[in-house]
């Protein structure tokens, strides 16, 4: 899950014995799976939506870019609209945009449209879900909370392993002839059922002293990732013209002006967007490194892993999406291990280990690419895919809390919020990027028999590239503390660290 700034809000205990607040959970939750299927569900259909509406490869960049950058952009904005308007109030805004969103996105005429919707998808996921927590923090007492993280950790591992499968099976089913359309529409019923119980059952909530939005904040962080974007997904294509280069300079200056704006807003009235007083923190600003690398190995390796299979190789979605349940399964195992017995025991050396694990599936998973080529079969993929799954595993659960553990706990809100923030955009810069690591070393236009060699050869060469960033990762995690600090039962931190750390695995197929 998302968190937002719950730290900044202490609501009174709510009572024990009100039913409703069942309903109120179980509506949130599908709210959160929704958004978590739907990130997955996409990465699948991706093919057939390009063969369907004859999209190019930068825009089918940009059907999975363009929700991951909104969603960034928006998180720590949605967080605080909540905090200032009221948490149900929001949510329900979120819930009904992302419903008409997802409708857009299966009516599109047009690759344009489809992108321009998923854009829209994306906004409204970011308003949506920073709610889900607070919803959470205002409906149930303390004693209760733990056993509600555990279901959202459920929640998680459903929606990691559902949403491929999902995805092909309503690609491969082709229902009423609509091809890829139903993985959006199947959101609308979910969605309106949402909306009228949500309205009916979620008790209303904000924070007693909210922060203003810091909207200059919101433009310049929405500008500076544009500009690094948009030309990394079109630069390949248009030739990688001059004004590319100046935009992707000219976005370190805007970052560079927003860290002076924020700096400025926080001496003066002290609701900035980001609390630039948390990069003091060691551990925070390695933590903050590892997970936007983290992310951008992520959205480079699972964009190519399904054009591969399914282009290069020439699988079908379900195939595809079959291929991938060894990975979801070794992911949610190894997370659960590493939070309940591994790091309690051995600190850090658990998150080094995955990132060291992860590495080895990925090459393990390149050596067979190269050695089988066209001729490899879903088995030989399954031990490099285990491998990595559990290397993943080991990392997502227990990075928040190892990140959050030396923040002060009034920041914990916003350091949780800005974790997501910044795993979403290294994930936006990853999809962006395939047009460099994997659509630069293919030649355009290729003859039908030379698609495969050259996407074997593309999806190798970004494999190499990934077990880079991994070996990174392990660097960046010498900074983090070498054992989490132990959280009190029921203080702010413990609540969200749990919190922030369960959306992680949204980036699963």
């Amino acid at each position: 899950m998302h968190s937002t700034d719950i730290a900044h809000a202490p609501t009174p205990e709510p009572a024990t014995g009100d039913r409703r607040r069942w309903f109120a959970l179980a509506i949130v939750m599908t709210a959160a799976f929704m958004d978590l299927v739907d990130v997955t569900i996409v990465n699948i259909a991706v093919p057939s939506i390009q063969r369907d509406e004859g999209a190019t490869f930068s825009q089918i960049q940009w059907i999975t870019a363009g929700y991951a950058l909104a969603f960034a952009a928006g998180l720590v904005t949605g967080g605080r609209l909540g905090d200032i308007h009221g948490r149900k109030r929001v949510f329900l805004v979120g819930i009904g945009g992302f419903t008409v969103a997802s409708a857009l996105c299966g009516l599109a005429v047009n690759p344009e449209m489809l992108v321009a919707s998923r854009i829209l998808q994306g906004a409204m996921a970011a308003l949506m879900v920073p709610q889900v927590l607070s919803i959470v923090h205002a409906t149930f007492p303390a004693h209760e909370r733990g056993k509600v993280f555990g279901l959202f950790g459920a929640i998680v591992g459903l929606g990691a392993v559902s949403g491929p499968l999902l995805g092909a099976l309503l690609t491969e089913g082709n229902l009423f002839g609509l091809e890829w359309r139903p993985i959006f529409l199947i959101n609308l019923p979910v969605g309106v059922a949402a909306l009228v119980l949500g309205s009916r059952f979620i008790t209303e909530s904000k924070a007693p002293r909210a922060l203003k939005l810091d909207l200059p904040g919101v433009a310049l962080v929405t500008l500076a990732l544009l500009m690094l974007l948009y030309p990394l997904t079109r630069g390949r294509e248009l030739g990688w013209p001059v004004w590319g280069y100046v935009s992707m300079a000219g976005a370190l200056v805007v970052f560079a002006a927003l860290v002076a704006y924020e700096r400025a807003k926080g001496a003066r009235d002290g609701s900035p967007l980001i609390e630039l007083s948390l990069f003091r923190v060691k551990s925070f600003a390695a933590g903050i490194a590892v997970q936007t690398v983290f992310g951008v190995g992520l959205g480079v390796f699972f964009l190519v892993w399904t054009l591969y299979m399914q282009i290069g190789l020439g699988w079908s979605a379900l195939r595809a999406g079959l291929t991938g349940v060894p990975f979801s399964i070794a992911v949610s195992v190894a997370a659960g291990m590493s939070v309940q017995q591994l790091v309690p025991r051995f600190g850090r050396k658990v998150l080094q280990a995955g990132a060291l694990v992860m590495a080895a599936g990925v090459l393990i998973y390149l050596a067979e690419a190269e050695h089988y080529g066209l001729a490899v079969t879903s088995w030989q993929m399954a031990l490099p895919l285990v491998v990595m799954g559990a290397g993943m595993g080991l990392i997502v659960a227990p990075l928040t809390d190892a990140v959050l553990s030396e923040v002060p706990r009034e920041h914990a809100g916003s350091a949780s919020g800005l974790i997501n923030t910044v795993q979403q955009m290294g994930h936006a810069l990853g999809l962006g990027l395939v047009s460099v690591v994997f659509f630069g070393v293919i030649d355009e236009p290729l003859a039908p028999d030379e698609v495969g060699p050259a996407f074997v050869d593309g999806f190798t060469h970004a494999l190499g590239w990934v077990a880079a960033v991994l070996g990174a990762i392990f660097l960046l995690m010498f900074a983090l503390p070498k054992r989490p600090a132990q959280h009190v039962e029921g203080a702010a931190a413990v609540e969200e660290a749990p919190a922030a750390g369960e959306k992680e695995p949204e980036l699963v197929p």
